[in-house]
């Protein structure tokens, strides 16, 4: 006698299949890389509030957002490059070499001040786009390849203005045609809420090139397919070209991306002050990484977040101002920023392993 055998189903219970279930809102938020440099801005905040009365003021709120936009300008488009998968070592300097090639082209040749900004502007994205463009035909690591271009311009703006003028300050141009609208433009400061009880609260218009800047890179970033090419690039670059991304174009617009910056950070302080000294802006290149880092993008590159970066510029600038209003040694700076530099790194690892397991 024969019996009928039946097949068990074997189709997959995708009941139990987590790779399509929807993630919780903590998972979605621990997920996001700037959660961890948002932590430690409300913990800076906080420490600062409690232990330094002239931070509670409200009035200083523009100057400490003033410190922020000059280092948030700069570590926007280093926050992009990064996730792209590359470093540019010679951000600090190259904003120095903008400011002094505007001035110093202005007062030798007797042009308007808007000349020698737009010749500034030209020479700025030469530097980016060098940078890239050697990344590609060497195919070198960018670390050394702006590690070279780092002690070129940090010697060239020793040595050019020694040469023309004898001198490591750029002439004062505060008196030459163009400067007053040139400063207007990038350089200006407006005050809110003065009245006759409250001094208010100025801003200066570095604080919107630096607001804008993080809105725009941040719109490229999630929301178009450049973003989409510069998480692929940095990820791996290999599989990003095999899958038609333009890796190189991609690579070489953000080192352009960056000479721009350095460009717009190097004419507000040029036209901040009328003139600039030689040897500013070395060293700025690693709190760039600093504030890049902290705001969550990996050193790896493919990951990252430009809000998290500015938000990190925002750390800096209340870390530097809290240490002063607190009365504490300014010396110990730097020893904070490289243990908050530690912590931020520990922290962001932390949020990304919390956000993969839930």
């Amino acid at each position: 006698m024969s019996s009928a055998t039946t097949t068990p189903d074997r189709r997959p219970d995708t009941t139990t299949d987590t790779r399509t279930a929807p993630r919780s809102p903590i998972a979605a938020l621990l997920g996001k890389p700037e959660v961890g440099a948002l932590i430690g801005a409300i913990a800076i905040c906080v420490l600062f509030l409690s232990v330094a009365p002239a931070f509670r003021g409200l009035a200083n709120v523009g100057t400490i957002l003033y410190q922020s936009s000059a280092i948030g300008i700069m570590a926007v488009p280093v926050a992009l490059l990064m996730i792209g998968g590359e470093f540019d070592l010679s951000a600090g300097v190259a904003v120095t070499s903008s400011a002094l090639a505007a001035s110093m082209l202005a007062w030798e040749f007797n042009f308007n001040v808007w000349v020698g900004i737009l010749l500034a502007l030209a020479i700025s994205l030469a530097v980016g786009f060098a940078n890239g463009w050697l990344l590609y035909r060497t195919r070198l690591p960018s670390f050394l390849v702006t590690l070279g271009t780092y002690f070129v311009l940090q010697g060239a703006n020793l040595a050019v203005p020694r040469l023309i003028d004898d001198n490591v300050t750029s002439p004062k141009i505060d008196d030459m045609a163009g400067f007053d609208s040139a400063h207007a433009v990038f350089a200006s400061s407006h005050t809110f809420f003065k009245s006759d009880s409250f001094e208010g609260i100025t801003i200066n218009i570095s604080v919107l090139f630096w607001v804008l800047l993080t809105v725009v890179a941040a719109v490229v970033l999630t929301r178009t397919r450049a973003g989409n090419w510069i998480f692929a690039a940095g990820g791996d670059a290999e599989a990003a070209r095999a899958s038609g991304v333009p890796v190189v174009r991609t690579k070489i617009g953000l080192f352009l991306f960056v000479g721009f910056a350095a460009w717009l950070l190097g004419m507000h302080t040029l036209l901040n002050f009328a003139t600039v000294q030689s040897n500013q802006g070395v060293g700025n290149e690693f709190i760039y990484i600093i504030a890049a880092v902290v705001g969550g993008c990996l050193l790896t590159g493919g990951f990252g977040s430009v809000i998290g970066a500015s938000i990190g510029a925002l750390i800096y600038g209340m870390t530097n101002l809290g240490i002063t209003y607190a009365g504490w040694n300014v010396d110990w700076l730097k020893t904070f920023l490289g243990i908050m530099l530690v912590l931020a790194t520990l922290i962001n690892m932390w949020v990304r392993r919390q956000a993969e397991r839930r």
